[in-house]
């Protein structure tokens, strides 16, 4: 995928649900992987032409592997004009080794959510964009479906009462396999995630029961999104100027 595919996409996805607005000053929580170094780009070239002057910090947090190494990160930042803090945590200590965690995935995510969100906070940022992309909506979608009983997702904007942030998802219409095709264009400085958990969850389970549903019924995955995106669940209105 080519970097005006990638600007145009992300656009209409901010466009149609009015995600930033003059003045905004958005974090980035970058976790390593090729989905938030993708939105980086996307973000940082935006703020060259889009019509609201909108500000931008990138923030890590380190879950306290001891084999991941951020430096490549954090020199892309530069290289794009983007503040970036790396927050040192203890989190993969705390839910691995303190807890002994059976099912650590939801901890973890509480923690580093909590980081992010401080530190957000204390750089003035009042909006954090996550880089959930068009599979992710619809692998969740199946998750509430399957586990919880219910239709469900989360919002394309989404405000946070406690924190007084507002979490936005611009890469709702993209492609994992054109962010792949990106991260390989572009050479993105990918940090293997060396949490255990990795590839062992049940969003991973998820994700290949679409690829074969997909395989077999060509075009379910974008039925499952428009199902979303045609129901009453809240949040998902196309909001109006």
């Amino acid at each position: 995928m080519k970097l005006q595919k990638l600007y145009s996409v992300t656009r209409q996805a901010i466009e149609a649900y009015q995600m930033i607005q003059a003045g905004d000053h958005i974090a980035i929580g970058l976790s390593g992987g090729k989905d938030s170094l993708a939105l980086l780009y996307a973000l940082s070239g935006l703020q060259q032409f889009y019509p609201h002057s909108f500000s931008l910090e990138a923030i890590i947090v380190h879950l306290g592997f001891l084999e991941m190494d951020f430096s490549s990160i954090m020199e892309l930042c530069t290289k794009l004009q983007v503040p970036c803090s790396l927050v040192e945590t203890q989190i993969s200590e705390i839910v691995f080794e303190e807890r002994k965690e059976k099912n650590p995935c939801s901890l973890c995510a509480k923690l580093r959510k909590g980081a992010l969100y401080k530190k957000a906070s204390s750089l003035g940022c009042n909006k954090i964009a996550y880089a959930h992309h068009f599979d992710d909506v619809v692998e969740t979608v199946l998750l509430s479906l399957l586990y919880e009983g219910r239709f469900s997702c989360f919002s394309p904007v989404t405000f946070l009462n406690q924190t007084g942030l507002t979490v936005i998802r611009p890469f709702l219409y993209l492609l994992e396999s054109d962010i792949i095709g990106f991260q390989r264009a572009y050479s993105l400085p990918v940090v293997k995630n060396r949490c255990p958990m990795d590839g062992n969850s049940k969003r991973e389970y998820i994700k290949q029961l679409i690829r074969q549903l997909n395989l077999e019924n060509p075009g379910v995955k974008q039925r499952i999104f428009s199902a979303l995106v045609n129901s009453n669940t809240a949040g998902w209105e196309k909001r109006k100027d």
